[in-house]
């Protein structure tokens, strides 16, 4: 019997305001009806606009690929992601986009993965070495892979160790994620130039998350220069455009880095806690991925080489991402008018693509409910085209997605080859939509060692 991992129910029809709003500050994944789950689009007229739910994959290629200049970020999430993330990548628009893309995008090619392989395995050696001293004794899962992802994006980011900045930078982001990025009714109305009552909370989280940032650029900067460089940090600060030949400002750096802390650290986590909760959830599935990692080492050198063989431990992570994506939902408003089929689209339409929604679309996926990595393995037919989407698509996909899925390969790799999973307890972890997708509770599991 395929394990159905448990979510919440969703509505049976749209949700009046109030609901609405009630849903998107306490779990914005049971904003979409039942309904939604089946359907091609699902549109309503809302806070005086058209908003639109787009799930056909035609439809979905035409907003972010072939006219994606005709969409920008909405106002919203601007207003809550700009306190965390600066003026960085993940919110730029126009020429400046398109500047830091040209200037970032060769940091994180193919060709830097053997080094970034290297932290990684690093990092997690030495974190398997602090859990075998835990053996047998429940852990709470969602801190432990938060700490392992944050101590890999420190060493891959900075070849700093996280012992003196991690906990400070947990307590910030746990309070970010409580107290700031809920979003209110006037973060939907307002435009982000006009200040809510709630951004004078952001603003002063702003100055102590990017005080915090600068402290370690300093550390950073206070070591050695190499020849070679080391890490991140350095292949961004040696960055250029290649159209122009500039590069980044102190301010912008700091930004970029503020941005891929934040996008690559905490995905990442949410990831492996999904994964291992199924995992152990699903005995027979951890048995089958047990039997490829076990004839792995995941070394320092050898690391990125190592991914390519590992297609089951690829096909478990491509599921979780499937069933939980970090990113849950994609926001767009229309600048201009547009027409996708028979779906007129006025100007300052909201249009939402939502991995959550299309990843467990009825009409384009088997048993979408169930958890079956197998479905992701190189001998099965590919998922539609733009139906799978856990990192976005067209010029605005992640640019950290091969480093994001590298980490999580031989995470969870490395940890399924040393350990067995079992769930100390039956209540069921739900998740929650807020900024990633999270378990409401901290679940606890029991890892023992393989012998």
């Amino acid at each position: 019997m395929p394990l159905r991992p448990p979510v919440p129910d969703p509505p049976e029809a749209p949700l009046p305001l109030r609901a609405f709003l009630r849903a998107i500050r306490s779990n914005t994944l049971t904003i979409w009806p039942r309904d939604a789950y089946r359907q091609d689009s699902t549109v309503r007229r809302f806070m005086g606009r058209t908003n639109a739910l787009l799930n056909a994959p035609d439809a979905i290629h035409h907003v972010l690929v072939g006219n994606p200049a005709n969409y920008r970020r909405s106002p919203a999430s601007i207003r809550i992601l700009r306190p965390i993330t600066g003026a960085g990548l993940l919110l730029a628009e126009g020429e400046d986009w398109k500047f830091q893309r040209r200037t970032v995008a060769p940091a994180l090619t193919p060709r830097v993965m053997p080094m970034l392989g290297r932290h990684i395995a690093t990092v997690t050696n030495a974190a398997l070495a602090r859990l075998d001293a835990q053996a047998s004794q429940p852990i709470d899962l969602l801190a432990t892979m938060q700490t392992l992802a944050l101590d890999i994006a420190g060493r891959s980011m900075f070849s700093l160790e996280m012992d003196q900045y991690g906990p400070p930078m947990r307590r910030l982001l746990t309070e970010f994620g409580d107290r700031h990025a809920r979003p209110r009714l006037l973060d939907m109305l307002l435009p982000p130039a006009i200040p809510t009552p709630a951004d004078i909370g952001r603003a002063r989280f702003n100055k102590r998350w990017m005080a915090l940032i600068e402290t370690m650029l300093s550390a950073r900067l206070a070591t050695p220069q190499p020849e070679l460089p080391r890490d991140l940090f350095d292949l961004l600060r040696a960055a250029r455009d290649p159209e122009t030949g500039a590069g980044f400002s102190p301010a912008q750096l700091r930004d970029q880095i503020a941005t891929l802390i934040l996008a690559g650290h905490e995905t990442t986590a949410v990831t492996l806690f999904w994964a291992l909760i199924m995992l152990a959830e699903a005995p027979d599935e951890q048995q089958w991925l047990a039997q490829e990692t076990a004839a792995t080492t995941i070394e320092p050198e050898t690391a990125y080489e190592a991914v390519a063989t590992l297609n089951r431990t690829r096909a478990v992570v491509n599921e979780t991402l499937r069933l939980f994506p970090p990113a849950f939902t994609i926001v767009r408003e229309a600048i201009g008018h547009d027409r996708i089929g028979e779906l007129e689209l006025p100007p300052r339409t909201l249009l939402m693509i939502a991995p959550w929604v299309l990843h467990r679309h009825h009409g384009l996926w088997r048993d979408p409910a169930s958890f079956c990595p197998a479905r992701f393995m190189p001998d099965q037919p590919p998922p539609p085209r733009f139906a799978f989407l856990p990192f976005g698509a067209g010029p605005r996909i992640c640019v950290g997605a091969q480093f994001a899925m590298t980490e999580a390969v031989l995470v969870l790799a490395a940890l399924t080859a040393r350990f067995r999973f079992t769930r100390t307890d039956t209540r069921p972890v739900l998740p929650v939509g807020i900024v990633t997708t999270q378990p409401d509770h901290p679940a606890r599991i029991r890892l023992t060692p393989r012998t």
